[in-house]
């Protein structure tokens, strides 16, 4: 368990809704979570409950509805739809009224000053939902772009302080001079087009299908580099081939196809690829649900050694509880959308609260035949087990660092048992 209380990655109220014809599917409901730097931070619940759509709105590839990702204290997301949905409704609703305005000024021919005023009256009240609404808009899109701008600022001040002393080391020496500006300048440059998302990567479910089959290995490792800006082959090669073996791969694999390897070979060329760009955050999305038991082990123990080599924050995304205990330092279980408890692993394990989260629990088998017949499943029922009609639930803190999503009397019932 990691001891450090600095917040890496903050999710604040994240929301991410699909259009489906006239209504929204609530792939993720109003989700909110904390990852410290170097903790393992497990994300489990069953198939289509929004784990996979969390990680993959964090780093960006979806357009979040609503909420903020914070990383390293910075804003790289905010979501705008609901600010885009807010002006579509109020200019729906104005319009409406003023139809209905309309028509009765035509049949009260005494009331139209009057009816004139009222549609006035609307139409400021809609500029105003308008103005308010695109200047969050217009906050939340600068805010971004900020972000990427302060983060270049850094690289290039760093870089600038680092060869400073370079240059006056190498003050009487004119080619190691000129080798130090032409590296110097190289180093900019790639520094220019760096953003602050790339030092989030993603390990993704499927490993066949999330490398192309039509680039080599090293293309496929190295794409990142090359997007970077890295133009040296010497340098990019000898990354490939390094990072290669840091997986558990050998050079020569690096000039063939993802369709020369078995499943556990092109999970680790994924990890490679996300791992090559040093990043300081990695979420891996089920990195072991497609592949054999024993290749499973060899994988999770891969991902331990490289946190631990390389100082990685990760989110781990699995269904296997048993695999997500062992690897992670906090556990959140989601359902329906929702994260409906939230705590230390092993605390969990212990004193489970949500009705949700026991049902899960209670799933995990065991290689105990005598244990196995005794077990007794416990099936989760939302409809019997909470009321919310009158008492809304929302996301608490029982005890200290275990969250449940609850209710005022849930959460008295909740507190009871861990007395």
């Amino acid at each position: 368990m990691q001891n450090n209380n600095e917040v890496l990655l903050k999710v604040d109220h994240l929301c991410q809704y699909f259009r489906l014809g006239r209504k929204d599917l609530k792939a993720v409901d109003d989700v909110s979570f904390e990852i410290r730097k170097g903790e393992s931070f497990g994300l489990v619940g069953e198939s289509g409950c929004g784990k996979t759509t969390t990680g993959r709105s964090i780093i960006k590839l979806y357009n979040i509805t609503s909420g903020n990702v914070y990383f390293k204290g910075e804003r790289i997301g905010a979501g705008i739809r609901s600010y885009q949905d807010a002006i579509s409704a109020a200019r729906a609703d104005a319009a409406s009224k003023i139809k209905a305005l309309r028509a009765e000024k035509d049949a009260d021919a005494a009331r139209k000053a009057e009816i004139q005023e009222e549609i006035k009256k609307i139409n400021k009240e809609l500029g105003a939902v308008v103005d308010r609404n695109r200047a969050l808009i217009r906050d939340a899109k600068s805010n971004t772009k900020d972000v990427d701008k302060k983060y270049v600022e850094s690289l290039l001040q760093a870089l600038e302080a680092e060869y400073a002393q370079k240059f006056d080391a190498a003050a009487g020496n004119t080619v190691q001079l000129a080798a130090l500006k032409k590296e110097y300048k190289n180093r900019c440059r790639v520094a220019k087009k760096s953003k602050l998302i790339t030092q989030i990567q993603m390990i993704f479910q499927d490993p066949i299908a999330s490398l192309d089959p039509r680039m080599t290995v090293r293309d496929i490792i190295a794409e990142g580099l090359v997007i970077k800006g890295i133009t040296d082959k010497d340098y990019i090669n000898e990354k490939v081939y390094e990072i290669l073996e840091t997986v558990g791969l050998v050079r020569e694999h690096a000039d063939r196809y993802p369709h020369e390897f078995s499943g556990g070979q092109r999970q680790r060329i994924g990890i490679a690829r996300a791992v090559i760009m040093q990043p300081d955050m990695i979420i891996a999305d089920e990195p072991v649900s497609a592949l054999d038991v024993s290749i499973q082990a060899q994988v999770i123990n891969l991902l331990n050694d490289l946190r631990e080599r390389m100082g990685l924050t990760i989110l781990f995304i699995a269904h296997d509880l048993s695999v997500v205990k062992y690897f992670s330092d906090r556990i959140g279980v989601m359902y329906f959308g929702k994260m409906v408890e939230l705590a230390d692993s092993d605390e969990l394990f212990k004193n489970p609260l949500h009705p949700y989260t026991k049902s899960l629990l209670s799933a995990i088998p065991l290689p105990d035949p005598v244990y196995e017949k005794q077990r007794t499943r416990i099936i989760y029922n939302p409809i019997a087990e909470h009321d919310y009609r009158v008492d809304k639930p929302s996301f608490r803190e029982i005890a200290p660092g275990h969250f449940v999503h609850c209710n005022d009397a849930e959460e008295q019932k909740y507190k009871q048992q861990l007395k």
